[in-house]
């Protein structure tokens, strides 16, 4: 698949079927991940494959977040927004969670590490989506909360920067929309400077 035609193809989509998602794939998506431009060559990502079971311990962690915000848990609609959060892990068959640990280099200004883990998870999109699978990235606050890191065994600098769902999809994506890129250019120079795209 071209470059160019997977990012502009490339769609959040939720639903997706039950089906698993075959190992050698997984490990083309992580490896795509792992490709990623980093300063210093830190390489700060982190990945947790979670799978089958594997995705139960996120559900009560996110029901353990989810109840530090409720003021009555015992209630019938609690117990039922709760049900439903416990279940979030399981809308799809993979869930590759995406964190960094900044490096202790002194060299390294952290927002880098960041940046360095944002554009591996991009990586991972592109790649899950050339391999015919549907994706989603998922955030949020429950993401950057304490009991994630205490799940992932990540450090106190360590951070959960969200959640890739991943399965076969259910439907074919709509065509996205942007805004004409020349809204968000400013260019700087000469005019002799840029070649015209026509050549002229």
């Amino acid at each position: 698949m071209d470059i160019f035609e997977a990012i502009q193809n490339r769609r959040s989509m939720g639903l997706v079927k039950e089906e698993p998602v075959p190992k050698e794939l997984i490990e083309k998506i992580l490896d795509a991940g792992n490709w990623a431009p980093s300063h210093h060559r830190t390489e700060p990502w982190r990945f947790f494959v979670l799978t089958g079971d594997g995705r139960k311990p996120l559900g009560e962690t996110l029901v353990k977040v989810a109840r530090e915000n409720m003021n009555e848990t015992d209630s019938e609609e609690s117990k039922k927004k709760l049900e439903k959060t416990a279940a979030k892990p399981y809308r799809a068959p993979l869930i590759i969670a995406v964190a960094v640990e900044p490096s202790d280099n002194p060299k390294v200004i952290e927002i880098e590490e960041y940046g360095a883990a944002y554009a591996a998870t991009q990586n991972m999109l592109l790649a899950a989506h050339a391999l015919g699978l549907a994706g989603i990235w998922r955030t949020g606050k429950p993401c950057y909360h304490p009991s994630m890191n205490e799940l992932f065994g990540l450090s106190d600098k360590g951070k959960v920067l969200g959640f890739l769902y991943f399965g076969y999809p259910k439907k074919v994506a709509p065509a996205g929309k942007r805004k004409d890129v020349e809204g968000s250019v400013k260019w700087l120079g000469d005019e002799s400077d840029f070649v015209n795209l026509k050549g002229n």
